[in-house]
Formats: C-alpha cells, structure tokens, sequence
C-alpha cells in the first residue's frame, strides 16, 4: 500500500517536473519518499503495462507567428532630406533604391559590415572596400578584377560607372551614408520616416524575405533554441513541414513592467510552397530535444519512488526492481536496470 501511495505521489511530482526542470525532479520526490506513512487509499484493482522496447523522442510544442522573421530597424547615415521612401510590404533588392534623399536614390548593398568611413583613391586597404568591391562586381562594373580590400583608380572608374547609371555625382568616391548596407534583399515591414525629414537616423524597420516563423521563449525553455536543429511547424491554414532555427537573440525584460526576459526564435520554412496564399498565422512549432532508439520504456505511472532513493518497477509478482530513468516521452519514460526484460508486466497507474 506504501507503494501505491509513492507512486501516485510521483506521478504528481513528474508532471510538475516537466516544468521545473530535472531540478524539481530531485526535490520531489524526497517529498513522495516521506510521504511513505501516509493514510492508506482504496484498494483499487492492480493495473500492470507490458515493458516495451521502442524509440522515444523528447519533444515539446510551442507556438508561433509565420511571417518573414523577426523585424529590424534600418538605419540612414546619409545626410539632406527624405524626399521619396518605400511603401510597407516593398521587397527591395541589391542595386535598388532603399529610399531617396534629396531626390538621389540611396540604394542597397549586400554585405556583413556596413561602411563605416568615406571611400576614396589613396585611403588605408579595409574590408568595406571589398564589400564595395563585391557590391558593384554583381551590378556588372567590375573594371578593378576580382574584388580586394584595395581601392585604386580602377576601383574609382568602376564606382564612377555605377554613379552615372544611378544619375548620381560621378566623383569616384563613396561617402558612408551613401549606401544602405544588409545581409541580403529587404523587405519593408513598416515606415518610420517621414518624408521632409531628416534622411539620417531609423527611417523603417525590416526583415528578410524568406518566410520564417517567430518563436518567443520563456528563459526556462532555452534548452529548445539550438542554432541550426530542425523544428516540425504545422501552419494554420497551409501544410505540415519542417523549419531550421536561423536566428536566436535575447532580450533583457523590464523588471519594472512585469516583462520577463525572452529568447526570440526564427525559424525559416524549409519549403516554402507549404505556407502559399498564408500571408500570416498561427503556426504549432514541435522541438524535439533528444532521440532514443530501441530503448525500454514503461509508463510514467510504473514509475515507483523507493524509500532509499532512486526509482523502482514492482513487477506483477510483487517483485521491486530498482531502474535508473532516461529520456520521457508522450507519458512513456525509458527505463535500465538488472533482470528487466521486454514483455516483462509491471503494475502501473495508467
């Protein structure tokens, strides 16, 4: 009877660890281990569940908005007036105009470092030439060869070119504000700017152009958010597929606003024709945190907390043997231990 009471206890206790943590686990059950001389319940009848070998996977589902991943502002360090922006929803592509100042376009270039100096002949080798470099190549003037941190004269004919097919000044040289530097193709998520205003400072916030799902974590749950893992997202509206978590950041919280501190997931969609005619959504994300494979696996309920520590399956002939717990899943739990075989019944809750 001892026995019964430990293990309804523990099944409470390993609910409630799912969402403390292992942690909880430990503490727990020293709770059910005391617990051993509590008021007798009803003799209900003896359930017992088959030892199974099979595969588990820890999993847990969230959910999370499809849509074109997280959104970022954009920044201008051109100076005059914005004269001309782009409408909310645009994609704008490399070579294009991101906006307009004083009636010259500021277009898009692709690249990891935005520039962060003037460019002109005679200036120090650096990086943000060969972004420069690398930008006007793809644009069709590559007058210098292959790209290089070097700028030369033929650096300035090729940029002189590009000025000319831009109606802009043909100076040869490009100021850091001249250009909006970012990863890859843009797409305008809202317009911050006003025209009139001043060009430099957040003019709009943007994203990429994949369609990607948003996932916010709490900071308990970080354990899901692993750069590059495959996530199984079911989207309102359109087809199961699968994602990869692109992108992970953190945000700090305000203590003050009652806002904890999140971890913000984008996941791209492996196959974008499951998301057609979606434009946003609600989106089921399933992580899956670890495998097993051919393993043995009782339900939680066999699960016995034993007054000595530790874990143990009484057998359908009153037999106690002590296990050692792996992996749970979908109510199953993985279970080692000497003389536990497959097939063999043990009494159970469930």
């Amino acid at each position: 009877m001892k026995r019964r009471v430990n293990r309804k206890i523990l099944i409470a206790a390993l609910v409630a660890a799912v969402v403390l943590g292992t942690g909880g686990v430990v503490v727990l059950t020293r709770i059910a281990s005391n617990q051993a001389n509590a008021a007798p319940l009803q003799n209900d009848p003896v359930k017992t569940a088959p030892v199974k070998k099979t595969n588990l996977a820890d999993q847990q589902s969230t959910t999370g908005q499809l849509g074109y991943g997280s959104e970022r502002a954009l920044a201008s360090r051109k100076s005059g007036t914005v004269t001309a922006l782009p409408n909310q929803g645009a994609v704008i592509e490399q070579g294009k105009p991101v906006f307009f100042s004083d009636a010259k376009p500021v277009p898009l270039f692709y690249g990891a470092m935005p520039l962060y100096r003037d460019l002109e002949a005679g200036m120090s080798n650096g990086p943000d030439v060969k972004v420069v470099e690398e930008n006007l190549a793809a644009l069709g003037f590559s007058d210098f060869g292959t790209p290089d941190e070097k700028f030369t004269s033929y650096t300035a004919s090729a940029l002189k070119k590009w000025q000319k097919a831009n109606g802009l000044e043909q100076n040869g040289k490009l100021g850091q504000g001249d250009v909006v530097v970012q990863p890859g193709a843009i797409r305008v998520a809202s317009v911050t700017g006003q025209l009139g205003g001043p060009a430099g400072g957040d003019l709009m916030k943007v994203t990429g152009t994949e369609r990607a799902v948003t996932v916010e974590l709490e900071q308990s749950k970080q354990r899901l958010a692993k750069q590059g893992e495959k996530v199984e997202l079911s989207i309102t509206g359109g087809k199961p597929t699968t994602g990869t978590i692109t992108g992970i950041t953190r945000t700090a919280g305000d203590s003050a606003q009652g806002q904890k501190p999140k971890i913000i997931l984008t996941i791209s969609v492996d196959d974008p024709k499951a998301a057609e005619g979606v434009d946003s959504g609600s989106v089921n994300a399933l992580f899956t945190v670890s495998k097993k494979q051919n393993v043995l696996a009782v339900p939680i309920g066999a699960l016995l907390a034993l007054a000595e520590g530790g874990y143990g399956l009484v057998t359908e002939d009153g037999k106690t043997i002590p296990v050692t717990v792996g992996i749970f899943a979908k109510g199953q739990v993985e279970v080692q231990g000497d003389g536990l075989r497959e097939g063999m019944k043990v009494v159970t809750t469930e």
